[in-house]
């Protein structure tokens, strides 16, 4: 049997457990927060007076913070670019019969994520520290650029990518909520410890599914994690730009500001990594080819390599000025 029909049957698998996945890991949209909760009631007699609060707090938070807040929102608002690229993953069928029980998963992860660029960007709105038309104009060259993760339709270096990224992004907002908590920003540290809320449960749903197919399936699952590990995993909005510019020349500088201020580091994608081989015992996986044992050998070494080779990054000290946020606005 080829390798892709043995992906299609794991993932056939495991897509008897798709209702209990969707019950342990995301929430009724009855039951769950959304945008309105954290923002100025706009049917109150109040609006205008919490608007004001809010500016007035928003007011205190620094340049590079307001740099991360916007390429965090832009992110989250690429969120059609997500859904597309995992529906065509070999063992999704969104088409026959309704879709089967993955296309109900990623549909209703989907749902939950629309929430986070619904609520940033409603606040970054209200805020006034920002160029609204251009983080709008970014957004949509974003979406219009879509994004290459190096995974293909395989569903196993998918999975990788998906349980790496909403680690990636939990600790993007929660150091984000930390940082407005000690600028006074209370509900912005709200707002985003939620969110942060929502990407720990779905890294938790998408390491599950690795560690499911660990189970069945351990040496192509290895030479999988290796292959993303091999090649690093690029940010979801790695194609970032401002307007008029060319593709990708934004998200350098965006990443610079994230890790000037300590939001997302390189030493947090080292930790991880490791954290993701720790979750899946990786070193104690037993039958594995011969090439899968020479593939969780070189990741058992891949942490420290790239520590190594983090402490000796430099990042520049000087902001980089952008059009989303201006800063005689500041």
């Amino acid at each position: 049997m080829s390798i892709k029909n043995i992906r299609l049957e794991v993932m056939q698998f495991l897509e008897k457990n798709v209702d209990t996945f969707v019950e342990q890991y995301l929430i009724p949209v009855e039951k769950i927060w959304q945008p309105t909760d954290f923002l100025p009631n706009s049917q109150g007699e109040n609006f205008f007076e919490e608007v004001k609060e809010l500016r007035e707090i928003a007011k205190e938070l620094p340049y590079d913070f307001w740099v991360t807040l916007v390429g965090d929102t832009i992110t989250e608002e690429a969120l059609p670019t997500y859904e597309s690229w995992l529906m065509d993953v070999e063992g999704v069928n969104q088409v026959e019969d309704g879709g089967n029980g993955w296309s109900k998963w990623i549909r209703q992860w989907t749902g939950e994520e629309n929430r986070h660029g619904d609520l940033l960007n409603k606040y970054l709105y209200l805020s006034g520290r920002v160029n609204m038309r251009e983080v709008e104009m970014t957004t949509q060259h974003l979406i219009n650029d879509g994004f290459d993760i190096g995974t293909g339709s395989d569903p196993y270096k998918n999975f990788v990518y998906t349980s790496f990224q909403e680690l990636a992004t939990y600790v993007s907002h929660n150091r984000v909520a930390q940082i407005a908590k000690k600028f006074g920003d209370n509900k912005l540290s709200k707002m985003c410890k939620m969110i942060a809320g929502d990407e720990m449960r779905h890294h938790h749903a998408y390491s599950e599914f690795v560690t499911r197919i660990f189970q069945v399936d351990p040496s192509e699952m290895m030479l999988a994690f290796q292959y993303m590990m091999k090649q690093k995993i690029v940010m979801p909005a790695h194609f970032l730009r401002e307007s008029g510019q060319k593709i990708s020349t934004a998200f350098e500088q965006f990443s610079d500001s994230a890790q000037r201020i300590g939001v997302y580091t390189a030493n947090d994608y080292v930790d991880i990594m490791q954290k993701l081989m720790d979750k899946w015992e990786i070193d104690k996986i037993s039958n594995l080819t011969d090439e899968a044992e020479k593939a969780r050998d070189y990741l058992m070494k891949l942490p420290a390599r790239m520590a190594r080779i983090s402490e000796r990054l430099v990042i520049p000290q000087e902001s980089h000025i952008f059009k989303w946020v201006e800063p005689a606005r500041l």
